[in-house]
């Protein structure tokens, strides 16, 4: 494997959630759109990490920050969304956007 083909591994995955993120109205698949964005630059960033600095413990350690931060964020906003869900019983985009004040 070679850096190029993890590199068009993370950017089809980048490609693939932002269509994601942007085509649809429901909530959870925009977040899920998000998450494939961002487990795309987290094969990115493992990428770099293995073919410039294999040796270096600080790729692996960005890679596991990035990830606990991701499930983090991802929890907080299905909690979210499914808070929304059962106040509103809004589960469109649209819906939600009627609630601001």
């Amino acid at each position: 494997m070679t850096l190029e083909l993890f590199l068009l591994l993370a950017s089809a995955l980048f490609a693939v959630g932002t269509y994601g993120a942007l085509s649809q109205q429901s909530v959870v698949m925009v977040m899920m759109g998000l998450e494939l964005m961002v487990n795309g630059v987290i094969v990115a960033a493992a990428a770099f990490w293995y073919f410039l600095a294999p040796a270096a413990p600080d790729g692996q350690v960005l890679v596991l920050v990035v990830i606990a931060a991701m499930t983090v964020d991802m929890a907080m906003g299905f909690a979210v969304v499914t808070l929304l869900f059962r106040a509103k019983d809004a589960d469109m985009t649209d819906m939600a956007a009627e609630l601001k004040r």
